[in-house]
């Protein structure tokens, strides 16, 4: 019988007071794996590591670290070492989205105009480059840090964090559509780079889960109600509903532990069903 065998087990988490990280964070702890939430606020990071404790039970550090600045990671990992130990399982948790890669328009219809950001010909490309340094290089470069400690002694999860859209790219957001899908192609390569040195490297693809981010464009702010494209979210989710954050942690439990012992380079959508269903 396998066990998930994390106790005592060391894991970073960066960007991991955001509202899905810190759901995983807390799982973590739950399980006695002694967790360091990395994030450029660090009260931030320092309330959710005192909460997580507290509830938990298990050692849980908060840490200022920019996942676009090498030096601070490197910092943060000296920290971590010398407080919790080496690191066994690392989540690339931050990223997001901007404005400026953002469409108004989902489609280029006759009568569209060229205000910025109305359709592909308003977006400013520097909005590109925010969004695919905070994905890919915000993922790149904290792998290049904290890896280190896995490879030199042999084994380690690595678990990044997708979504649905790198499968099926979304109207309106074609940066953060591609950037995700650039995680996939990495987390493909980076396994396969790293599978003779026992580091095993998988990701997790969210489907829709309200959160302060896209609040307002699924749900109506006054009354609630589901905007026109919250509606079109659930009527392509076979199982009718929004996901929560603690519905990822399962799947986190899952690539983190003995239980994927023998699963490297795959992309798990969590999603309830919005990836498989073709819409009709």
């Amino acid at each position: 019988m396998i066990s998930l065998g994390l106790k005592d087990k060391v894991a970073i988490v960066t960007g991991g007071y955001g509202a899905i990280c810190s759901e995983m964070v807390m799982c973590l702890a739950g399980n006695g794996v002694k967790t360091a939430i990395l994030g450029r606020d660090e009260k931030k990071a320092a309330d959710l590591a005192k909460e997580t404790e507290n509830k938990t039970g298990t050692i849980c550090i908060g840490i200022a670290g920019d996942v676009l600045d090498r030096k601070s990671l490197e910092r943060a990992r000296a920290r971590i070492n010398g407080t919790l130990g080496p690191v066994d399982i690392l989540i690339n948790g931050a990223g997001g989205n901007s404005p400026k890669a953002t469409t108004v328009a989902e489609h280029a219809a006759a009568g569209n105009d060229y205000r910025p950001g109305e359709t592909f010909f308003g977006l400013d490309p520097s909005g590109f480059d925010e969004v695919f340094d905070l994905n890919l290089k915000g993922t790149i470069l904290p792998t290049l840090v904290f890896a280190t400690d896995m490879t030199e002694r042999g084994s380690g999860s690595i678990i990044n964090i997708s979504s649905m859209n790198s499968f099926r790219p979304l109207t309106r957001i074609p940066a953060y559509s591609a950037a995700k899908a650039a995680i996939n192609n990495f987390t493909q390569w980076l396994a396969v780079h790293f599978a003779p040195r026992g580091v095993r490297v998988n990701a997790i693809a969210p489907g829709f889960i309200i959160t302060d981010q896209n609040r307002f464009l699924l749900t109506e702010k006054e009354s609630g109600n589901l905007t026109a494209r919250g509606r079109k979210v659930i009527s392509n989710t076979p199982m009718g509903k929004f996901g929560t954050a603690e519905e990822m942690t399962g799947t986190v439990l899952y690539l983190a532990s003995g239980l994927s012992g023998f699963v490297t380079g795959v992309v798990i959508p969590v999603d309830g069903g919005f990836n498989a269903y073709s819409g009709v």
